[in-house]
């Protein structure tokens, strides 16, 4: 309990104001709970609730984001609490804002070599109707239309035909500007959590009917999540080093969460995304993989809050 005091007092930032708040409160309170478990001085705080310049002025010495979205997880949060001296969980703040884009994050996994699905970008002033039509000649069909900045699957949705195109496109243009279209890959969805540079066990997900989305990630109890994940060693590892690699290019410390699909004709893994703030709710991913190397929730927690820093501060 002593070593757990040098923490000092530390913040536990959750809620926010994007559109995966419900998701952030689930997760702040599990974070919580476990750090005050372990005899840390560990408080809630809500930036949507409090102003950030509250935590220098009431002495919080560290801060645990788990923060989810905008303004949380897009390099924002990260950037005042630089300005403020706090060192906090996860990425720094460009890495944080790459992650956040996922136009970006393709960009940069590409000029690394990492293989990433096909994809367009269209802004506003492209998505025409005639525009729209010609994607799935690009792309083929089944398609995935993808609000760039959100998470949780918000603003994402499945195209199967021309006629689906443009009221996919309008949802997403619901959160976002831009839109991302990808070709669809079909097979495993996988994803492998990093944490201090090194890989955790791979995670399965077989969601009914292969949909993934808000509901079922955080309100159901119908996803399968295997974890090992019953690979072949030599894939297991491949996707493992692909996951550090994508978490390296980007500039991540601390511990992230990079997502997959293995296609099932041929086995070729391609990165979907990275999370720079991940779940922590009883649903979430990385406290799963976490389990099965032999880490419980509670000890997960203390780790991620020990690796704690400041940009440019090891």
């Amino acid at each position: 309990m002593s070593a757990m005091a040098d923490f000092g007092k530390v913040a536990v930032l959750l809620g926010g104001a994007s559109a995966e708040r419900e998701v952030s409160l689930m997760s702040g309170a599990g974070v919580l709970a476990a750090l005050r478990s372990q005899g840390i001085d560990a408080h809630a705080f809500d930036p949507a609730e409090r102003d950030l310049v509250e935590l220098g002025r009431e002495g919080f010495a560290r801060c645990f984001i788990a923060l989810h979205g905008r303004h949380g997880e897009d390099g924002t949060v990260q950037g005042a609490l630089e300005l403020l001296g706090i060192p906090y969980t996860g990425s720094g703040v460009m890495a944080s804002a790459i992650g956040m884009d996922k136009v970006m994050t393709k960009r940069v996994w590409s000029t690394f070599g990492l293989p990433t699905p096909r994809s367009i970008t269209l802004d506003a002033a492209q998505q025409t109707k005639e525009r729209l039509r010609t994607v799935p000649d690009e792309l083929g069909l089944p398609l995935i239309v993808k609000a760039p900045h959100e998470g949780s699957s918000i603003g994402v949705v499945k195209v199967n035909g021309y006629s689906d195109m443009q009221g996919a496109v309008a949802e997403a243009m619901k959160y976002d500007s831009v839109v991302l279209i990808e070709e669809f890959v079909s097979g495993d969805e996988l994803t492998c959590p990093i944490l201090d540079d090194k890989a955790l066990p791979v995670v399965k997900i077989v969601a009914p009917e292969g949909k993934y989305d808000y509901q079922n990630k955080y309100f159901t109890d119908d996803v399968k999540y295997i974890v090992p994940a019953g690979l072949p060693a030599e894939e297991e590892k491949e996707i493992q080093r692909l996951a550090v690699e994508a978490f390296t290019a980007i500039g991540c410390r601390g511990w992230a969460r990079a997502d997959f699909m293995v296609r099932a004709t041929d086995r070729t893994p391609y990165l979907l995304e990275i999370n720079t703030s991940p779940g922590m709710t009883s649903h979430s991913l990385v406290p799963k993989s976490a389990a099965a190397a032999g880490i419980g929730y509670e000890a997960l927690c203390v780790r991620i809050l020990s690796l704690a820093r400041l940009d440019g501060k090891d």
